[in-house]
């Protein structure tokens, strides 16, 4: 059983890699590669695989041999970019013939034109997507919506915990089915090493929660009263610039705009992970206690 993982040091990756060599341990001949640019770089139960996405070669090299593929787009990069980065996995899926891909949208709903959540990049994993399986390699994709790792954004966090009122660019009323990167993690996990796995699987809290929902949460894990407050995605972004950059910012406004007018941010709980995977979502509350935020 060999596994490679993009994106082994970041914020999807790292959980699946851990996961993965969890998951493995004892399992005689089982190898993990981590995926990394830098030569330098060890991680505990894997394999350092240096490659680049924007290098066919070394990421058939990376691929080669491997039962499962765990990819997501980086965040980082404009469209063309990000196109030319899944041009050159699909060439190099072509050529290593690993068995399986996972793949994380990272919040990027496929499929459908009239979400939301249908963002730019949406015909770039498309594309990705339908390649591989044209190419007979098995492929899931794991959907998400929104990540509880926004929340702990210093601007959003510091306002729950010195003033307690909860900031962020959502109505109030507004059910999202948030997920945690570690969420993810959990579904990737299975999904890789299971014999036969999904086509597609939504990660998500079931039901969704509002807002208020959400502060309650909040309340419950810092012992405090929070309360929700919406601000409007334009304040949210010019918050944020100083953090991701003002590019980066003005596209969390975009998507933000685009839930205003939004009935839900959810799914149908059939095609979720618990349903799909027996991968339940955590409550906000345990995702708090699991990262020991504080």
């Amino acid at each position: 059983m060999t596994y490679t993982v993009h994106g082994a040091t970041g914020a999807q990756g790292s959980p699946v890699l851990a996961g993965l060599v969890a998951a493995l341990a004892g399992s005689a001949g089982a190898e993990v590669r981590a995926i990394t640019r830098n030569p330098d770089q060890t991680f505990e139960g894997a394999n350092t695989v240096v490659a680049d996405n924007a290098s066919v070669d070394s990421l058939a090299d990376a691929y080669r041999g491997a039962d499962g593929v765990f990819f997501h787009l980086p965040l980082a990069g404009d469209t063309e970019t990000l196109a030319g980065y899944a041009h050159n996995v699909l060439a190099a899926a072509r050529a290593a013939r690993p068995s399986r891909f996972v793949i994380s949208t990272s919040g990027t709903v496929i499929g459908d034109a009239t979400s939301p959540l249908a963002g730019p990049n949406t015909p770039v994993l498309s594309e990705l997507v339908d390649g591989l399986r044209a190419e007979g390699i098995a492929v899931t994709v794991l959907t998400p919506r929104l990540f509880l790792e926004n929340l702990l954004l210093p601007t959003v966090l510091s306002g729950v915990k010195d003033e307690g009122v909860l900031r962020y660019p959502l109505r109030a009323d507004l059910a999202v089915a948030w997920s945690s990167h570690l969420d993810v993690a959990d579904a990737a996990v299975a999904a890789l090493t299971l014999d036969v796995a999904p086509d597609a699987v939504d990660i998500g809290q079931i039901p969704a929660i509002t807002g208020i929902e959400l502060a309650e949460a909040f309340a419950e894990h810092f012992s405090r009263a929070v309360t929700f407050e919406a601000v409007t995605p334009d304040a949210f972004g010019a918050s944020i610039a100083p953090i991701i950059g003002a590019g980066a910012a003005a596209g969390v406004s975009q998507l933000y705009t685009g839930l205003e007018s939004a009935d839900s941010v959810a799914f149908d709980s059939a095609t979720g992970s618990t349903a799909a995977l027996g991968i339940t979502a955590r409550s906000t509350r345990a995702w708090l206690a699991d990262l020991g935020v504080n």
